[in-house]
């Protein structure tokens, strides 16, 4: 098979350029920004994308074996050298949620800019998308990425369990080191809001109240906010028979992150009006597909079905994060799940006990979280 830099120029000049003029207004209007050469992350994804180039590292044969969880392959290039962590595993990943290597490596590497994303996180993190929006990057820690590679083989583990689990999909663990001058690790995931075009509304769910507000964009202006739980109040996930399905797989998902002593995590949730040929689709089980791919081969019998809280997924590019409901289409996943409730959230929820008497914030114990969470669902969904 062609090499993955080969992959990123598949698509004819005339055609990558006429796409590139035809989006770069609509993006500027959605609040995306294209990292192009005068931005001052443009050397960064650039050295991404060459990285990613040539970390392809093949074809996944079978399971991952234990060894291949503590991999570190490093390639150096001409200014700097970047390293693939667990490759084989991702690789196995990637394959189980049906994403080909060519697609994966020619959606990153494709010669058009990266989009940033500008976030309303207090995290410090860069946030970019591909240029086709499919794929999420983002800057990380180096002991967020340690945590993730240090329980990756329980994260894969919960998704051959659970395979329609809303979990984020982690999809690369990578580091660049510019010698003498600066390191970065960054992670991709495949994103929730895909495909985004008809997205109304964003919303970031914690299931607590202390700073979670955002003002939404004036009436008429298509920039792209995410919205928090306040805005949320006073509507519902509309989901008719498959409420009791998201309520059992937030509640399976959300009791692993307490096992990981996690906190502080997001319920992503994106909201999207079926038109009225869609909803007549929703209706008609013809339309559905019983997806059975998942980690490990084989058949899947009814009991499988059941024990694995497997859904009917859509037949659409991303089943995983989507649920129908009878008027309007939800894409939901549970995302940044990196912070670790150490002695220091420990005093930082005291601290804010006493500044927000009477009052629900985000730094509590995992076991609260994870049972707030839980009933904010139940109560926001019908």
């Amino acid at each position: 098979s062609p090499p993955p830099s080969a992959w990123c120029s598949a698509l004819p000049s005339w055609s990558r350029g006429t796409l590139s003029r035809r989006l770069r207004q609509r993006w500027k209007l959605l609040g995306l920004f294209e990292v192009d050469q005068q931005h001052e992350l443009y050397q960064l994804t650039s050295l991404m994308k060459e990285g990613l180039a040539t970390a392809c590292p093949g074809p996944p044969r079978g399971e991952p074996a234990d060894q291949d969880y503590r991999s570190e392959v490093t390639h150096t290039h001409t200014a700097f050298a970047m390293t693939t962590f667990a490759g084989p595993v991702f690789a196995s990943l990637r394959a189980s949620l049906g994403i080909s290597q060519q697609e994966y490596f020619q959606s990153l590497c494709w010669e058009n800019c990266f989009l940033q994303f500008i976030s309303n996180s207090k995290s410090s993190a860069d946030f970019f998308l591909t240029n086709d929006k499919r794929f999420f990057l983002k800057t990380q820690k180096r002991r967020e990425v340690r945590f993730l590679l240090d329980n990756l083989k329980t994260y894969v583990e919960h998704l051959r369990s659970y395979p329609h689990s809303l979990l984020v999909k982690f999809l690369g663990v990578h580091r660049i080191v510019v010698p003498c001058r600066w390191k970065r690790y960054f992670i991709v995931m495949l994103s929730v809001f895909y495909p985004d075009d008809r997205i109304s509304a964003r919303y970031d769910i914690k299931g607590c109240e202390v700073s979670r507000w955002t003002d939404p964009s004036p009436e008429g202006d298509q920039q792209v906010v995410v919205l928090k739980d306040l805005n949320f109040e006073g509507q519902f996930i509309t989901l008719g028979q498959q409420r009791s399905w998201l309520l059992l797989q937030v509640d399976i998902d959300t009791t692993y992150l307490q096992r990981l002593n996690v906190l502080d995590y997001s319920l992503l949730l994106g909201q999207q009006t079926l038109q009225p040929d869609e909803q007549l689709q929703v209706l008609s089980l013809r339309t559905l597909i019983a997806r059975t791919k998942s980690l490990v081969p084989g058949p899947v019998g009814p009991a499988d079905l059941q024990a694995q809280n497997r859904r009917l997924l859509p037949d659409l590019k991303n089943p995983l994060h989507v649920i129908d409901g009878p008027e309007q289409r939800y894409f939901i996943g549970i995302i940044d799940i990196f912070t670790v409730y150490t002695f220091r959230k420990r005093l930082e929820h005291l601290w804010k006990t006493v500044r927000h008497p009477g009052r629900s914030f985000s730094t509590v114990s995992p076991q609260t979280y994870c049972l707030r969470l839980c009933d904010w669902i139940r109560d926001h969904s019908k």
